[in-house]
């Protein structure tokens, strides 16, 4: 599939988001709750192609563009939300750690943490009225597109000492690098200031239901310096760990809804593996701009429903 056909794919999947958005606001374009699960489908599925296209976790694309664009309210986005994350996370969790580029001890720590304040996060979220939250989830939106936008990657880190609590806690390790025909031995540095950031992540991913891999790679490559590929790898697997703990509360809320939560996971682990058959055939630059641009219309969207416009 070529560029301007991603374009097309995501003009349509906003384009059929809006639309429900209008009729609940028209009674006269009304549609029955199998339609509404159909669109659902339809979006998730191609949400589920872009997002494996631009290397991005599903809950950071359904989330916002679901809550913008469809008529569900926020609680019910979130919820499924995570347990589309979930799922990717479960499906590819055991298959990382198998491969040796997941690390359960770095993982363990810093998924305890983040879990912990993903439940506290998740209960802020549920007792806030909806426009604040969809207030701040603009803005969390919006900092992600900076975040992309500007960020950086560093395969191998440098990294001259372990911390005293990394060496500690035993995180570190090799794995072999088909790529470079070779086995890489990689420790971290800098572990107390990672508990502190993934504190916060924990807390957005159960506030938004965003899931968390756009700010766990992040920090788990630059900030405590593990390769890229260990830190992918491990911040799929640690997604198991921290949306399990925030879905919980979601679904003894109330707040999982099935008309929402299972169109949207079929369709989102479909276009999934569409997605990683295209993934070799795609300019991945051309698909970077189509998940910058698709978040930043999505988070000024959810902007504006918090200022009740």
């Amino acid at each position: 599939m070529r560029g301007p056909s991603i374009f097309l794919l995501v003009a349509f999947a906003v384009l059929a988001g809006v639309s429900p958005a209008y009729a609940a606001e028209n009674a006269a374009f009304d549609l029955p709750w199998w339609a509404w699960a159909s669109l659902l489908f339809v979006v998730s599925f191609a949400l589920g192609i872009v997002a494996v296209l631009g290397g991005i976790g599903g809950g950071v694309l359904f989330v916002p563009v679901v809550g913008g664009f469809f008529p569900f309210h926020i609680d019910f986005v979130r919820g499924a939300g995570l347990l589309v994350a979930l799922a990717g996370a479960l499906a590819a969790g055991p298959g990382l750690l198998r491969s040796g580029m997941a690390n359960l001890r770095l993982a363990l720590p810093l998924g305890l943490i983040a879990s912990m304040s993903a439940i506290v996060g998740a209960s802020i979220g549920l007792a806030l009225p909806a426009r604040y939250i969809e207030f701040a989830l603009g803005g969390t939106i919006l900092g992600i597109v900076v975040l992309m936008f500007f960020g950086r990657k560093s395969e191998l880190p440098d990294v001259p000492q372990a911390d005293r609590l990394s060496t500690a806690l035993r995180i570190s390790g090799v794995f072999h690098d088909p790529y470079r025909q070779t086995d890489i031995d990689w420790k971290i540095h800098r572990t107390p200031a990672g508990l502190i950031l993934f504190a916060g992540i924990g807390m957005l991913a159960g506030m938004f239901g965003l899931g968390a891999g756009w700010a766990n790679v992040p920090v788990l490559n630059l900030v405590l310096g593990a390769p890229l590929k260990v830190s992918v790898a491990t911040s799929k697997f640690m997604l198991s760990i921290v949306d399990t703990a925030a879905a919980w509360v979601y679904i003894n809320a109330g707040a999982v809804l099935a008309l929402v939560a299972v169109p949207s996971i079929v369709g989102i682990m479909l276009g999934s593996l569409i997605g990683v058959r295209l993934l070799a055939r795609t300019r991945a630059s051309v698909i970077r701009i189509v998940v910058i641009v698709l978040l930043l219309a999505a988070g000024i969207r959810a902007v504006l429903k918090g200022f009740g416009i």
